[in-house]
């Protein structure tokens, strides 16, 4: 008999308190012609707004070392988290904060999703030239909406970054600042912010989130960067010009994985009966069967599994609401099975991806770890 895990999954709050509705309540802020329902979080009027977006700063993480980072946690003491999202990785979120909408309807479904009618497994970090990413993801950004409203639209970043598929398709719109460095990031965010009159400024650091992955977020090295991070946020704050909001937030939160915690689907011939692809990542799987083996690698995988991730038909995580409303022209790029670990469990497959399975850190299910993200702020009167 199948066990069913003990603990219930935190399905994202979509419309009330996830990153999409945060990014949507910022512009609403800055826009005295938004209609309230636009505004969801409730958030003041303000003249120009900063997000830092900081890769892989979970709120627990966050909450747990108030120490390392004084000035975020003083922030956090009278905040409270929001949901980033299903699956809770880099690129599903980016989309979202990017956006202003759900996953299901932005269609950035995951870090490997499988582009339907087509034998091509998209990686959307490194992309793929053969997918377009104005098409792949096809709704106005959130600073195409900010443009168009006579807002400044601004996202300061690694230089490296820019062009690539992902920021075409989120981030499409903004005017883009490199910076290479920490101090680079606050010195370009701050500037950005104060050379216009009403701005919306992204900023995002990915460093926390590289060193959580190869080391752990339980290691010296994480703490480290944690406490360079809150500096960057102080620096940053304390550079900005009257009349700004900076708010702080993450994509999502990170777990240590250890060896004990890793299903090798490479090792295990049943996990990989019937699948013609697997996507995703160790945390959140999609993944796409053979014709007709749909039911039976659901059977499978909810058989090997047990108790330890959530299992779902494409069906039913779309009715759970994991993915918040899905457009169906997009449904076809979630898995036929969708399998969520529960607690700090890793899917893995170390033959096939070597590199993601040898990871110390990782992300993307529906625990609180990964779920839960910062939604800070403070304002410069």
């Amino acid at each position: 008999m199948t066990l069913e895990p003990r603990h219930s999954p935190i399905v994202p709050s979509y419309g009330t308190a996830t990153l999409a509705d945060l990014s949507s309540s910022i512009l609403a802020s800055l826009d005295p012609e938004a209609p309230p329902e636009q505004n969801v979080l409730g958030l003041a009027p303000t003249q120009r707004a900063c997000l830092l977006i900081v890769d892989g700063l979970g709120w627990e993480l966050l909450r747990a070392h108030p120490a390392v980072a004084p000035f975020l946690s003083e922030l956090a003491r009278n905040s409270r988290p929001i949901t980033a999202g299903f699956p809770a990785t880099t690129v599903t979120s980016l989309g979202s904060i990017c956006t202003g909408r759900p996953p299901g309807q932005h269609g950035m479904l995951g870090y490997k999703v499988l582009v339907p009618g087509e034998d091509i497994l998209l990686n959307a970090l490194r992309w793929d030239s053969r997918v377009d990413p104005r098409q792949w993801q096809a709704l106005p950004t959130i600073y195409e909406r900010a443009t168009e409203a006579g807002i400044a639209a601004v996202h300061v970043a690694q230089g490296g970054f820019r062009g690539t598929g992902l920021t075409v398709a989120t981030m499409r719109g903004a005017s883009y600042r490199p910076a290479d460095s920490m101090g680079a990031l606050a010195a370009e965010g701050a500037a950005a912010v104060t050379e216009n009159g009403r701005a919306f400024v992204t900023v995002y650091h990915g460093d926390l989130d590289n060193t959580g992955h190869i080391f752990g977020v339980g290691s010296d090295a994480w703490y480290n960067q944690l406490a360079h991070v809150d500096k960057l946020a102080e620096q940053l704050f304390s550079a900005l010009p009257s009349q700004t909001c900076l708010y702080v937030t993450a994509d999502h939160g990170m777990v240590d994985v250890g060896p004990e915690d890793r299903i090798d689907v490479d090792e295990i011939p049943e996990l990989r009966a019937g699948v013609a692809v697997l996507g995703g990542e160790a945390r959140a799987r999609h993944i796409y069967a053979e014709a007709g083996a749909a039911g039976d690698v659901l059977a499978t995988w909810r058989e090997v599994l047990a108790d330890r991730a959530w299992v779902m038909s494409r069906d039913e995580a779309i009715k759970e609401g994991w993915f918040g409303p899905v457009d169906p022209s997009l449904a076809d790029r979630i898995g036929d099975v969708v399998a969520a670990p529960v607690g700090s469990l890793a899917i893995v497959a170390t033959k096939t991806e070597p590199r993601e399975s040898a990871l110390a850190g990782m992300h993307g299910s529906l625990t609180s770890a990964d779920q839960l993200v910062p939604a800070l702020t403070s304002s410069v009167l």
